[in-house]
């Protein structure tokens, strides 16, 4: 009697409610299915390139070098691509020193033997008559060599797209 009793209420309670009861789900081995929750938007998730992208894109905004990189300069003349580089350097300079704190790998004098602490090729690249090892002891140091101390970037708004490293600019009349 009581599979007829069972069978009653699911066909009256799926009839008007549109649902299995979930203790008749349960006993038979079914599991509700809930009804689907809207997507939720994804969260962007920062890659590296993101922040060297950022960098390019402040750079641009402070001193506009991607304008100057991208420009054919060859129609200038060296005393007018001169003026345009000193203030384009100290401008980078400042955003640099301004979002960065960079220090030399090794701080010694370029053209002086210099020992070497680590020969880990992502710190110090071996020129010349390196050997088969691939380490050595010393040798004369070419470039110092750049590493970042500190790196304090403002944040990028989340609706930001970091592919877009400066946006068109149009004047409106």
């Amino acid at each position: 009697m009581s599979r007829i009793a069972l069978a009653f209420r699911s066909f009256f309670a799926i009839l008007f409610t549109g649902q299995l009861p979930g203790d008749i789900a349960q006993a038979f081995g079914f599991t509700q299915v809930k009804s689907p929750t809207p997507a939720a938007k994804p969260v962007p998730v920062a890659r590296p390139s993101d922040g060297a992208l950022q960098i390019l894109g402040l750079l641009q905004r402070d001193s506009r070098l991607i304008d100057f990189m991208m420009e054919d300069i060859s129609a200038y003349s060296d005393d007018q691509v001169g003026a345009a580089v000193r203030n384009l350097h100290d401008q980078c300079r400042e955003s640099l020193n301004r979002y960065l704190r960079l220090a030399p790998v090794i701080d010694a004098v370029e053209g002086s033997f210099t020992k070497l602490d680590t020969n880990d090729p992502a710190t110090v690249k071996l020129l010349g008559n390196v050997p088969v090892s691939g380490k050595a002891p010393g040798g004369i140091l070419r470039h110092k060599g750049w590493r970042a101390e500190k790196i304090d970037l403002p944040p990028t708004p989340p609706a930001q797209s970091v592919t877009v490293i400066a946006p068109a600019e149009v004047e409106v009349e």
